[in-house]
């Protein structure tokens, strides 16, 4: 007998990602240094980079959730576009993407009587009208896309942080612990009656949404000059979300600027811009560099040193949000004396841009309890990198069982 409530996902316990140390070696990324060649260059592979459109972290997370769509998660996008799988680029009959971080009466599958969220937030870049749906009278719509869940182009959300009010259209906020410490799946004030959505609470909700779960986070990064020294973000954090296959948004903002007059919203947000980042660069003199989407479709080629100067748009890097997805089992079916399971879960690679090589980065084990104390469980199956498992001569009495993602 089998125990385990599938529709439930990563909300019923017996189901939920754990944690642990990765007890199958993973070959590292680094080579010998030689002259004219980098000591470490990786990225991982297959990153969307997605056209700006109705806000930089609108974009920035779509190329974000492309990513996890196409890496183990593909009940991200369920679009028409691409038969469903989120594509690689937004040209062409690739437009329809877009409606996955800002949805649109009539575009994307979406009828022309539902109005989406550029229907009732957008007006134009950086509009400090109200909102299209008040100044219509209509209700908002349901959330349904990243844009939503983000607060993205919504005007309606006042006093963030005690920075700016906001937010006007083409913007979003993050709630930073000023002492320059992770924030782990914050949720903002209450606010009309609801917590203020910002990125990375909206990400995990958004994420909920479709019936998956994550751990985000957001630290203000180590040179920013507003943390106390040895606080914030490092080079060394970065590595490690993409050397463990986690791609990490990069909010840009100037240091001394948490808000500016605009007309008729004497608090708004201040400029900022989102990218991704999906990879490093470490040449033979230790210095660090970022390899980044710039939200702008400019391809695999941008990088920037891991320092407090201006990145793009002429702006700083003022902090990082990660996002971690669960895993969830999908299905579980028995056949004689067989029984297989199914889950979604990250799937990501690295490549070595020196080496040419490959390396599988998330690998998972199932776990067997006679009981539902987390405690009790224990590996029944060798690590592997697949999504399914198969196992025979199991369960005469009751069991329960838990798929583990390993940790690097």
């Amino acid at each position: 007998m089998v125990y385990g409530d599938i529709a439930n996902g990563p909300t019923n316990k017996f189901l939920m990602s754990s944690k642990a140390k990765l007890i199958a070696a993973l070959a590292g990324a680094c080579i010998s240094s030689t002259a004219g060649w980098a000591a470490v260059n990786v990225m991982l592979t297959e990153v969307p980079d997605y056209s700006w459109q109705y806000g930089c972290f609108g974009t920035a997370s779509g190329n974000l959730m492309g990513y996890w769509d196409r890496h183990g998660l593909p009940n991200l996008y369920t679009g028409p576009t691409a038969g469903g799988v989120a594509p690689l680029n937004d040209a062409g009959s690739n437009v329809g993407i877009r409606s996955m971080w800002a949805s649109k009466a009539g575009f994307d599958g979406r009828p022309l009587n539902q109005p989406g969220h550029i229907d009732d937030y957008y007006v134009a870049y950086e509009s400090t009208a109200n909102d299209p749906y008040v100044t219509a009278q209509r209700a908002e719509h349901t959330p349904d896309c990243i844009g939503d869940f983000i607060g993205l182009n919504q005007k309606k959300w006042k006093s963030l942080n005690s920075e700016c009010d906001g937010n006007i259209d083409g913007y979003s906020f993050v709630y930073w612990d000023h002492a320059g410490a992770k924030r782990a799946n914050y949720v903002p004030p209450i606010q009309d009656p609801a917590p203020v959505p910002d990125i990375p609470s909206g990400l995990r909700s958004w994420t909920k949404y479709h019936r998956y779960g994550a751990d985000v986070f957001s630290q203000l990064t180590d040179f920013n000059p507003n943390v106390p020294a040895g606080t914030g973000f490092t080079f060394a954090d970065l590595k490690a979300e993409i050397d463990a296959g986690y791609p990490v948004l990069l909010f840009l903002q100037p240091t001394n600027q948490f808000n500016r007059s605009l007309p008729n919203m004497p608090r708004a947000n201040p400029i900022i811009h989102g990218m991704l980042a999906y990879g490093y660069y470490i040449n033979n003199s230790g210095v660090n560099y970022v390899r980044y989407k710039t939200s702008w479709a400019s391809g695999d080629t941008m990088l920037s040193q891991w320092a407090a100067a201006n990145w793009q748009a002429e702006l700083p890097l003022r902090g990082v949000i990660g996002f971690h997805p669960l895993p969830k089992f999908t299905s579980i079916t028995h056949t004689n004396d067989a029984w297989n399971f199914k889950w979604d879960g990250p799937s990501s690679i690295l490549k070595d841009l020196v080496t040419l090589t490959t390396t599988n980065l998330h690998w998972y084990v199932l776990e067997k309890s006679t009981t539902p104390e987390t405690d009790q469980f224990v590996a029944i199956t060798e690590p592997t990198s697949n999504r399914e498992i198969t196992i025979t001569n199991c369960c005469d009495d009751a069991a329960f069982f838990r798929v583990k993602l390993l940790e690097k």
